[in-house]
């Protein structure tokens, strides 16, 4: 009997193939369940050392959750808001800010609006906590300009230049 026989044997067809359909669910009983089980389970305890971890953010941070509850808010966007809350989040007092937004601006059926921020006295890491924070605040605000300068006799104290451009 040739290889080539095999194909045209009838009881390939009527019994082999019968047969290895059959042993499908017990294979999948034997090995892909019990693979299933373990990955089920590291799945639930990944979970809950998640948990842990975002109720400690959650303690740690609590300006993240301000920020998640003002972006379910449907108030339209402003600046002097905008800023003075993300001051407030990176501990930049409010006299050390100034914004000064512009018109609303519509170009080829697009609206923006833009603003030119100053922060003064900030040391490095408020200065890109802010700009961080307030464009993950809000997606349709982009930077478009960013000017450090560095104050003369203070080891890590700067003037932000930010210029900003929001999109309606």
């Amino acid at each position: 009997m040739l290889i080539k026989d095999i194909y045209k044997n009838p009881t390939l067809y009527y019994i082999l193939v019968p047969a290895i359909v059959a042993l499908w669910p017990l294979l999948a009983w034997a090995f892909w369940l019990p693979n299933a089980e373990k990955s089920w389970a590291s799945g639930i305890e990944q979970y809950k050392k998640a948990e842990g971890l975002i109720a400690e953010i959650l303690i740690l941070d609590r300006g993240r959750l301000a920020l998640a509850e003002a972006a379910n808010s449907n108030d339209e966007f402003d600046y002097a808001k905008a800023v003075a809350a993300v001051a407030g989040l990176c501990n930049i007092p409010a006299g050390n800010y100034s914004q000064d937004s512009g018109a609303v601006i519509e170009s080829s059926g697009q609206k923006s609006q833009s603003a030119k921020v100053v922060l003064k006295d900030v040391d490095i890491t408020k200065s890109a906590r802010f700009l961080s924070t307030i464009q993950l605040r809000w997606a349709n605000l982009q930077c478009t300009q960013l000017k450090l300068t560095k104050k003369k006799g203070v080891p890590d104290m700067w003037v932000a230049d930010l210029d900003f451009k929001y999109y309606y």
